[in-house]
């Protein structure tokens, strides 16, 4: 009987939770104030948290190297929100999460000349992207973060590429969605305003993130 009460609240919980993630990101996006900052810090995390419980109430009982690694990636980009403010050392939080998820996808290789490809076209944009803020960085004499944001640009674009390597859908919007929100982000901070960037940013970055908790949520009813 207790089983089957635990089994159906967790049901219950997992059909909850999408709609809590996009209530509290909408209410952090578009209603809480950027003042005091401490109260925005706490709704900007507070969709990592729910899409962290989505992805962890997920988990098969016999969860493998992609779970797991998605997990710790999602705890290191919470962090990375959370640290931001200090850039480096926020941008290093969110560095870790991508090669935590690119670990996790290339367990997951699903080998197709066409997705083997899909390198050429990344690699370009992470090339032009690389050398517009490269030369912002230098023009604004930021030359120390030009290595940390290199390197940035090639994790992310090596994740991009792995969870298409995958195959699976929900792993590649996700992915494909980090990317145009960091995209976005780093133009706006160091080559030119966007406008509503701070709206472009947030909503991207959490379907981002949900995108790939969602990818668990799959492969756990195909397993």
């Amino acid at each position: 009987m207790k089983e089957r009460i635990s089994v159906a609240l967790r049901t219950r919980l997992l059909s909850l939770l999408p709609w809590l993630i996009l209530l509290m990101s909408t209410l952090y996006i578009f209603v809480i104030p950027a003042d005091p900052h401490a109260v925005k810090l706490l709704f900007k995390i507070i969709p990592m948290l729910l899409i962290i419980t989505y992805t962890f109430l997920h988990f098969p009982q016999k969860s493998k190297r992609l779970q797991w690694a998605t997990l710790i990636g999602l705890v290191f980009c919470m962090f990375g929100d959370g640290l931001l403010d200090w850039f480096v050392v926020g941008l290093s939080a969110f560095l870790i999460g991508h090669l935590c998820y690119m670990t996790g996808f290339f367990g997951e290789w699903r080998f197709s000349a066409w997705r083997l490809a899909s390198i050429v076209p990344i690699a370009i944009y992470a090339a032009y992207m690389g050398t517009q803020l490269v030369q912002a960085l230098q023009d604004d004499d930021k030359n120390g973060l030009v290595i940390p944001v290199i390197a940035y640009i090639t994790v992310i674009a090596l994740m991009a590429w792995s969870a298409i390597m995958t195959g699976r859908l929900w792993a590649t919007i996700g992915s494909l969605l980090f990317l145009a929100s960091d995209s976005i982000l780093s133009w706006n901070l160091f080559v030119s305003d966007i406008t509503y960037a701070g709206t472009l940013i947030m909503t991207t970055y959490y379907a981002a993130q949900y995108c790939i908790a969602r990818n668990v949520a799959v492969m756990s009813k195909q397993r």
